[in-house]
């Protein structure tokens, strides 16, 4: 079963007060079982917009990904975030068919 995904942009306006968000959404996180994957290490842009922050979260599955940000406990936190940043969040499906190979 393909895993869900959270990718989320972020510019954030008040460091001191997204401290509040990055405190509470640990527990809601854990619940759902995510996994960071990328909190907001280096980057560059090479094609099209971007924001400062870049964070990917990971979920057993899709469900799993979208019941998390609509529980009550997520929806209990988001205003630390929207108070402190403006944000993208996609949720996604992760892709579990066939890679690339090498030709030959």
């Amino acid at each position: 079963m393909a895993k869900g995904y959270w990718i989320a942009r972020v510019d954030i306006s008040d460091p001191e007060a997204y401290k509040k968000y990055i405190e509470a959404n640990g527990a809601v996180f854990a619940k759902f079982g995510a996994k960071f994957l990328i909190r907001a290490g280096r980057s560059e842009t090479v094609e099209g917009l971007s924001r400062d922050r870049n964070v990917v979260l990971e979920f057993p599955d899709y469900e799993t990904a979208l019941a998390c940000w609509r529980s009550d406990e997520y929806q209990a936190v988001i205003k630390f975030r929207t108070d402190a940043a403006v944000s993208d969040l996609l949720v996604i499906e992760g892709y579990d068919g066939p890679q690339p190979s090498p030709a030959g």
